[in-house]
Formats: structure tokens, C-alpha cells, sequence
């Protein structure tokens, strides 16, 4: 398989968060300009919310095909060829004239997302290897990738306001410029396989359409409800889709997804967290805009620099759970840190209808986040720790699928869990009382990721050797650090 020639650690790491910067940015700096794209492009009402849906759907669906992509085909290769086409989809989003043609550009970044956003952290976890040194790079790599989604926010509201809905699309171009010149600076091409394996079609195909018929489900219940013939048909085929799957893997001389990964309880076990963690962290971001916005009626710049406290604080809480889990292993800052972000989201839950920013909002946020870094940055190693380098992109693939579907399938349920408190209503009262539920909901999510931590993970510390000899022998063989 590849050869691992190592570049500049520094450059590699500062790539792959900087790319991370921007997919991050892109899940949340839309959603503030919604009612401005509405109203310049002329959107029918129920045709807008493809604008969010569609990046979700094909980041999500492609996500396991674009680590093993990078696997087969090369990190960097794929981390350049995906950055390209984020960068020109988001240069041609900031241009279009008709709604067709902003959903189609959503569509393009989200594609190149999934090509390099699991090239990005497979390239780390070759780079760095196990123990203190990787923990501290994903740890900047998991700080970057929160802020980036805490700042959109922001970034959303501040460019609607003072710039325009198209700078919302095109901020992408600097940061993706940046990016490239890293990576092409000093990330270094992988040697060619010897004897290079072909792409499992019926995997991909099966995998794609499983995962995205699933969120496609997911996030049309908006539209159609839980409980409708269309959402339940959808959700029945995805199933069916992703079961063929696991058997056609377990059948395959070159799967898209060796089965046997999972028998790693860290892998294993941080896919399971990082789903929990997503779906309570994205409904948390929804809810609280909304609440700041329709029941405290906040303007959108306002509301985006009311993030900044958080944004703060998940910086902070990496920044400790580096030092953590390097010493004593991801177990020992997954948990506590799933028990503070659940504590702040219920504190967040007795939000009130005549409150204001600094009674109901910062010190639930402050809580909230330092709890959600404590988590990030040990998931990531967690999810990587005792893989080999040959499966790096495929792990990589999987860590970002789970984190994606736990966000795309928590913040639709709990989004309805909300709608059917509120009901008909309008009034912020009512508003308030559906967000709070919602809110209830995400702190119950992030309680039993603590419990899945507690049960699951091992307790050996990120260090020390993998229960799994025959994976470090690869890597050895391969030159990967460890």
C-alpha cells in the first residue's frame, strides 16, 4: 500500500484544519441568510430549506466513499480534488441567478467536502502518531472544526447584514485559497501502491444509497412528518439498503468498510459518542438561535456575536481535554466533559420567554461548551487510535459519517420533539416552551454519550499499545509513527 512520506507536520496540521475551517463554516453560515436568499432568489417556502438539506445530504451519503477514496486513490490527492471543487462550487453559489442553481452549487461543496474532509484527518493520523502528539493535533484540528460551526453564526449574520446573502457563499474562497497553498506547500504525495485495489462498486453504491435515502428521510420531515407513508418508505429502504451492505462487506475480498474496524472498542465506541454528541451539539445550535431571535428578538448580527461565548469556550475546553487525555486517555475527558455539556443544556432548558442574553443565554453557554471541547478532541483520537494506516481515509470516512448523521437525524427529531410542544402557536411563550423541550432533549443525549464512554471505552490511555498488534505491524511496515 501507500507509503507514508512525511511533510512538515506543522503545514500538514495547519491544512487540514484550515479545510475543516470552512466545511464547519459552511453547515452554519447559510442558515442566518435564509430569509434574504428567499426573498433575492425568489424560493418557494417549502423549496428553501434545500439550500441547508441538499450539502447535508450529499456530504453525508458520500462521506464513507470518500475515505475509502483516500485510501485507494491518496490522501492528498483527494484532500486537493475535493478542496477544488468546494472552492468552485462556492465561487459559483455566490453567483447564481436562480434557485436551481444554488441548490446544484450545494450540492458540488457538499460533494467536495466528503472527498476532503476525511483526506484532511486521515492525513493527521499519518502524520502524528499515537499518543501525545496526535492528541494535540486533532485537539487543534477539533477546536478549529468547533469554531468554525460557532462562528458561522456570526459570519452569517454580520455578511447578511452589512455585505450581502452572496458573501455568505463566497467567504469559502480565501479560506479554501489558503488550504491549497498549504497543502501543496508541504503535504506530502503518497508513493503509489505496488498493487492497488479496486473500488468496491456494489459497497459504495449500497453505502450511498442507504445513508443517503436516510438522511434524505431525516431531513424531509420537516415536510412530511415522522409518521408519513413517504418518510417511513424512505427510512424502510434505507435500511433494507444499509443491511445489504453489511452483508455484502462481510463477503467482500476489498470492502468499502472492513467490518472487523468495528471490533475496536475505541473505533467502535467513538463513532457511537460522536453520533450522541452531534445530534444534542447541532439541536443546541438551532434552538438557541431561534430562541435568541424569535422569542428574545435579537437582530441576526446580534445573535451571531452572541456566539462568540461559546465559541470561546469550546476552544477552552480542547485546549484542556488535550492535556487530559494525553495523560490519563480519552475516557478520562470523554466523560466528564459529556456530564458538563449535558449539566449547561439543562441549565439552557429554563430558558424563559421574558429573559435576556445574559440571564438565560452566556452561563449556559460557557457550561455547554467547555463540556462539547472536552468531548471533541478525544472523540476524534479515540475514533483513529489502533487503526492502520491502509484504513486511515476509511476510519476517517466513518468518524465524519457518524458525527454527520448524529447531527442531520438529532436536529430533525428533536426539531419535531419541539414543533409538537409548540403546536400552532406563534407567540414567543409558546416558542419558548417548545425550544426548552428541545433543549431538555439534547442535555439526555449528551448524559448517555457519558454513559457510552463510561461502558464502552477502554480504559488504557491513548498511549500506550493497541490490544491490536497486527495493526501496528502495518503501520510500521508502512512507515506510519507509533
Amino acid at each position: 500500500m501507500y507509503k507514508n512520506l512525511r511533510g512538515h507536520p506543522g503545514v500538514v496540521l495547519a491544512a487540514a484544519a484550515v479545510a475543516q475551517f470552512a466545511f464547519a463554516l459552511d453547515m452554519s453560515v447559510v442558515n442566518v441568510a435564509l430569509p434574504a436568499i428567499r426573498t433575492a432568489l425568489g424560493f418557494a417556502p417549502l423549496d428553501l430549506s434545500w439550500v441547508v438539506h441538499v450539502y447535508a445530504l450529499t456530504f453525508g451519503g458520500l462521506l464513507l466513499l470518500g475515505g475509502r477514496a483516500c485510501d485507494l486513490y491518496g490522501r492528498r490527492r483527494l484532500f486537493l480534488l475535493g478542496l477544488a471543487v468546494f472552492g468552485l462550487c462556492s465561487l459559483a453559489g455566490g453567483l447564481v441567478q436562480a434557485p436551481w442553481q444554488l441548490v446544484t452549487a450545494r450540492a458540488g461543496q457538499g460533494l467536495g467536502a466528503a472527498a476532503a474532509a476525511p483526506a484532511a484527518l486521515a492525513m493527521l493520523t499519518a502524520t502524528f502518531p499515537e499518543g501525545t502528539r496526535r492528541v494535540r493535533a486533532l485537539g487543534v484540528w477539533s477546536g478549529v472544526n468547533a469554531a468554525g460551526g460557532a462562528l458561522g453564526v456570526l459570519a452569517g449574520g454580520l455578511l447578511t447584514e452589512y455585505a450581502g446573502w452572496r458573501w455568505v457563499m463566497l467567504i469559502n474562497l480565501p479560506i479554501v485559497a489558503g488550504a491549497l497553498a498549504l497543502a501543496l506547500a508541504g503535504v506530502p504525495a503518497e508513493a503509489r501502491p505496488a498493487r492497488r485495489e479496486s473500488l468496491d462498486v456494489l459497497g459504495a453504491a449500497l453505502a450511498t444509497g442507504g445513508v443517503g435515502l436516510l438522511v434524505l428521510g431525516v431531513v424531509r420531515t420537516d415536510a412530511y412528518g415522522w409518521g408519513s407513508p413517504a418518510t417511513l418508505a424512505m427510512l424502510a429502504a434505507a435500511a433494507t439498503l444499509l443491511a445489504a451492505f453489511a452483508f455484502a462487506e462481510s463477503r467482500s475480498s476489498a470492502p468499502l468498510l472492513r467490518l472487523g474496524l468495528l471490533r475496536n472498542r475505541l473505533v467502535a465506541g467513538a463513532n457511537v459518542l460522536v453520533f450522541l454528541a452531534a445530534a444534542g451539539q447541532f439541536a443546541a445550535f438551532y434552538f438557541v438561535s431561534l430562541y435568541m431571535q424569535q422569542v428574545l428578538g435579537m437582530g441576526a448580527a446580534a445573535t451571531g456575536a452572541a456566539f462568540l461565548p461559546f465559541s470561546a469556550g469550546l476552544i477552552a475546553g480542547t485546549l484542556v481535554a488535550t492535556r487530559i487525555t494525553a495523560a490519563r486517555g480519552p475516557r478520562a475527558s470523554l466523560v466528564p466533559g459529556a456530564l458538563l455539556a449535558a449539566a449547561g443544556l439543562t441549565w439552557f432548558a429554563f430558558i424563559s420567554a421574558d429573559g435576556g442574553f445574559l440571564t438565560d443565554v452566556l452561563g449556559p453557554s460557557l457550561m455547554t461548551s467547555i463540556g462539547t471541547g472536552l468531548v471533541l478532541a478525544p472523540v476524534a483520537a479515540a475514533a483513529t487510535t489502533g487503526v492502520a494506516a491502509r484504513e486511515a481515509g476509511t476510519a476517517s470516512g466513518l468518524f465524519n459519517s457518524s458525527r454527520q448523521l448524529g447531527g442531520c437525524i438529532g436536529l430533525a427529531a428533536l426539531a419535531t420533539i419541539a414543533a409538537q410542544r409548540t403546536g400552532t402557536a406563534t407567540d414567543p411563550a409558546a416558542l419558548n416552551d417548545g425550544y426548552a423541550l428541545g433543549l431538555a432533549v439534547a442535555a439526555a443525549l449528551f448524559a448517555l454519550a457519558a454513559v457510552v464512554a463510561v461502558g464502552v471505552l477502554p480504559r488504557r490511555r491513548a498511549g500506550t499499545p493497541s490490544p491490536r498488534p497486527a495493526a501496528h505491524a502495518e503501520n510500521r511496515m508502512e512507515g506510519t509513527p507509533s
